[in-house]
């Protein structure tokens, strides 16, 4: 039996395309997100796709408590990608 194995490398990180930028400002709006209740009981999260047409699901939690909180880390996350993306943040100038 042969494998194939290969591996990639960098020299710096991999360029953000705008379609990247443009899904995380999607997402960083929590009115693109809902919570669905599942036959189980359990709850979903998903998020709207940019053309309006389709829901994706995302996590799925016990308690709807649970799932809103899910959501608003994910909008926390994707703005903070947002944040970074015109380049580092300056914290502490010196004198």
């Amino acid at each position: 039996m042969t494998f194939y194995y290969q591996t990639k490398t960098w020299n710096s990180q991999p360029q953000i395309t705008e379609e990247t930028i443009n899904l995380w400002k999607h997402l960083s709006e929590k009115k693109n997100w809902r919570i669905t209740q599942l036959p189980n009981g359990f709850y979903q999260t998903e998020y709207q796709d940019q053309n309006e047409e389709t829901w994706n699901d995302v996590t799925r939690r016990e308690t709807l408590e649970g799932a809103e909180q899910a959501i608003d880390a994910s909008v926390e996350h994707y703005a903070k990608k947002l944040e970074y993306v015109s380049g580092p943040k300056v914290v502490k100038t010196f004198k």
